[in-house]
């Protein structure tokens, strides 16, 4: 049973796990943007307490900042999987992900909504590579690794996106409908990689929006090896279940 729509036509997600550093700020600054955006945290149990604190925010922000809690740390894929489906069910058009460390900054959330809103994409990418490489605060190893990702991507699937693993992304609702929720199955960067791909093979209209990323300044990344790995086999394994008609 779907539940009544909000007084906003968009909702924008964020994961967190040990954000303490960032929450409030990031809260504060999505929250304070000329459109107004409600905001969906989505807190794995941290145990710095991050969650406490959103629900301290909430007094200030009544009906627009909203918090789901999980019981345990399970991948951002599954984190945003549970958003989804809570957007849903509450009736958004416009339907977000971003990061909670300022990786986004949340005054490029109003360009991925004009895209979607306003140019007819059912998904508006925040791109790092669209217009070069607009990184900043990156090792030069790892903005190689996150471009040559996307190259990567690129040949695999044959997706014309050139930031294939990109995290601050826009979908309008039936683009997330459309898609079995329940079948993603990835949770690390090859999660943003198959669900660019499941928009894709479903012929919705993708675009790509120029930004500046900036890495965290505080609190530590969730990069790791076994997340790159997933990411690598991943894409493979996505080409070979459309060659298959298993996707």
């Amino acid at each position: 049973m779907k539940l009544p729509r909000k007084m906003n036509d968009c909702i924008v997600i964020i994961p967190t796990y040990n954000e303490i550093e960032n929450i409030e700020s990031i809260v504060r600054a999505v929250l304070s943007q000329h459109k107004p955006f409600h905001l969906l945290i989505i807190d794995d149990n941290s145990p710095d307490f991050t969650a406490n604190k959103v629900i301290a925010l909430q007094e200030e922000y009544p009906g627009r900042l909203f918090l789901e809690k999980r019981a345990k740390k399970s991948g951002l894929g599954t984190a945003y999987v549970h958003g989804f489906k809570w957007a849903l069910e509450r009736n958004y058009d416009f339907i977000f992900e971003m990061d909670a460390d300022f990786s986004h900054n949340p005054n490029d959330l109003e360009k991925l909504y004009d895209a979607c809103h306003f140019g007819g994409a059912s998904l508006a990418i925040g791109s790092r590579y669209v217009t070069g490489v607009n990184v900043v605060n990156w090792p030069l190893s790892r903005v190689l690794m996150s471009y040559f990702a996307s190259v990567y991507v690129k040949f695999i699937t044959g997706m014309k996106i050139h930031d294939a693993t990109a995290g601050f992304v826009c979908y309008k609702r039936e683009v997330l409908e459309k898609i079995n929720l329940n079948k993603i199955k990835f949770v690390g960067y090859a999660f943003q990689i198959e669900m660019k791909y499941r928009t894709y093979c479903g012929k919705f209209e993708i675009t790509e929006v120029p930004i500046i990323f900036t890495d965290r300044t505080k609190g530590v990344s969730k990069m790791s090896n076994a997340i790159i790995k997933e990411a690598i086999l991943g894409v493979i394994s996505l080409r070979l279940k459309k060659l298959f008609n298993t996707l």
